[in-house]
């Protein structure tokens, strides 16, 4: 299992239709362009506790790994 360590840490708001904002030094620091595929994936705790996790589509075969 991977440890990950925080590089980035911030506050968006959720607009209209559940819409967010990924603030632009992030997107930089993480080449994203318009039309860019992010990968999503909803975590939850023993508590019960939810978080949301992204990661660029292309990376996506990681995901099949962590599933099977």
């Amino acid at each position: 299992m991977a440890i990950y360590r925080t590089l980035y840490y911030t506050e968006v708001t959720v607009g209209v239709g559940g819409r967010i904002t990924i603030p632009q030094e992030l997107r930089d620091n993480l080449h994203l362009s318009p039309k860019d595929s992010l990968t999503v994936r909803v975590e939850e705790t023993g508590d019960g506790r939810r978080q949301m996790v992204m990661w660029r589509g292309e990376d996506s075969d990681d995901l099949e790994e962590m599933i099977d």
